[in-house]
């Protein structure tokens, strides 16, 4: 329920904390209207004025989105140890800086988020936000430098602009981010500066039933050895039976998700499937490893080793039959990189999968220190490998580092006979494409498992 950097309540009891609150607010609004109502009998009063009794006046509750600008400036100058050092400051700042009964928790890296139970109105809300970013803007002192610190703050009320914690945190999201664009300090949320469509919201309501209708499903692709074509893993790609559009890819949906708090639902229900599929294989005797796709958000979420962790031990299965796929623009993340997931993971023996190389802009000292055992090279090189002599030259290079990295190499995108033979040729270790198998469902690749993996030999009697 809270922070280990900061000892700041984490996002579990800020959500529980955020239900008590809205819970109460409710109950408020119906014993004032109930008030009202007795007091009025047939002659009509007016309107809830300024400074008027408790059961006269609407009651509200703010949430606040708080982000800090350019902390990631200070986590390359200065080092890690200093940035925890600074965050720890800063929570200190919060929590002396707030009303007493508001909450101040850490979301992760350097999101806070501010929880009042109660607020008079928007004005209010932003005198204390004001107050919040006063506070941190007194000068810091650490290791012989002095620097400014400066944060962008998102608020959204309720019932104002939503009426559930999960949409009320999306919206303080959209104003911390208007707030951050715009270099104004702090917003307040509006639906004209909300760029999430009527069709973009609809989806995501869509979304959010999908997965307690059980309509996200994973297919599975495999992952061939180049030297003797023997299966390496399978991947897990997540697909939505949409009940009026069919099915749907995640090009479709997981964009509008990734910037939202619904991504951890789904990728805690992604985690959970996997591992069902993965331990059926396994008691067929059919001993695969199952990758699956992490967001940066994903390993911000310190419940993810949790749940993987009782995962594997449920089912019996050992940390390297699941392997986690994280682009490789992740690395540029940083608290991503530094998170203490990514720690917890490597502990617990999970391996990594870095997807989509060659896209982003990797440090290889990062790049070193990540529990990573393959490097995925994009399938926008590996596409045209054929046809132009540039993308033979960095597919050739990226293979020779990851060679020299001690790393495996699998090549994404592979469609023809002639691609695959030329990356064999380059030494390149394994391939996934269109000509090794396609997305399969989980019938049909159990019955594909069945007919290309060998299984081990019976004992002798």
């Amino acid at each position: 329920m809270h922070d280990g950097l900061t000892g700041l309540p984490n996002r579990k009891l800020l959500i529980v904390r955020t239900e008590e609150a809205l819970a109460e607010a409710r109950g408020a609004e119906k014993r004032s209207a109930a008030g009202r109502a007795a007091k009025r009998g047939p002659v009509a009063i007016r309107p809830a004025r300024r400074g008027a009794p408790p059961e006269e006046r609407d009651q509200r509750a703010g949430l606040f989105l708080l982000d800090l600008d350019r902390f990631k400036e200070v986590n390359d100058t200065l080092g890690h140890p200093t940035g925890d050092r600074l965050l720890q400051l800063v929570a200190h700042r919060l929590t002396h800086s707030v009303r007493p009964g508001d909450l101040v928790a850490r979301l992760g890296g350097d999101e806070f988020a501010v929880l009042l139970p109660s607020v008079r109105d928007e004005a209010a809300a932003r005198e204390v936000a004001a107050r919040l970013r006063a506070a941190l803007g007194e000068p810091v002192r650490l290791d012989g430098m002095s620097f400014d610190l400066e944060a962008s703050v998102g608020i959204a009320l309720f019932p104002d602009h939503a009426p559930d914690f999960e949409l009320l945190l999306q919206r303080a999201d959209v104003a911390m981010y208007n707030a951050k664009e715009g270099r104004t300090g702090v917003e307040v949320y509006s639906p004209a500066n909300d760029r999430n469509s009527p069709e973009r919201l609809t989806m995501l309501g869509d979304l959010r039933r999908a997965i307690d209708r059980s309509e996200l499903e994973l297919f599975y692709q495999p992952k061939v050895s180049l030297r003797d074509g023997q299966l390496v893993g399978m991947e897990a790609l997540l697909r939505w039976r949409h009940p009026d559009k069919g099915l749907l890819e995640p090009e479709a949906f997981l964009s509008i998700a990734e910037q939202t708090y619904l991504m951890r639902s789904i990728t805690h229900h992604v985690v959970e499937a996997a591992l069902a599929q993965t331990a059926a294989w396994w008691r067929e005797d059919l001993a695969v490893q199952v990758a699956v796709n992490a967001s940066g958000r994903d390993l911000l979420d310190t419940g993810l080793t949790e749940t993987i962790e009782e995962g594997l031990l449920a089912r019996g299965l050992p940390a390297a039959a699941l392997q986690l796929e994280i682009t490789e623009r992740i690395l540029m993340n940083e608290p991503a990189y530094a998170s203490d997931t990514v720690a917890k993971l490597a502990e617990l023996g999970i391996p990594l999968s870095l997807d989509d190389f060659g896209t982003g802009y990797s440090s290889l000292v990062r790049l070193k220190r990540l529990p990573v055992e393959e490097i995925k090279i994009d399938s926008s090189f590996v596409g045209r490998l054929a046809e132009s002599t540039d993308d033979a030259v960095i597919v050739r290079s990226i293979v020779d580092l990851v060679r020299t990295l001690g790393l495996r190499s699998v090549a994404e995108g592979v469609e023809d006979p002639q691609t695959a033979r030329m990356l064999r040729e380059m030494g390149c270790d394994a391939a996934q494409g269109w000509h090794f198998g396609r997305p399969m469902d989980a019938d049909t690749a159990t019955d594909w498992l069945r007919r290309n993996v060998q299984r081990a030999p019976e004992p002798a009697a």
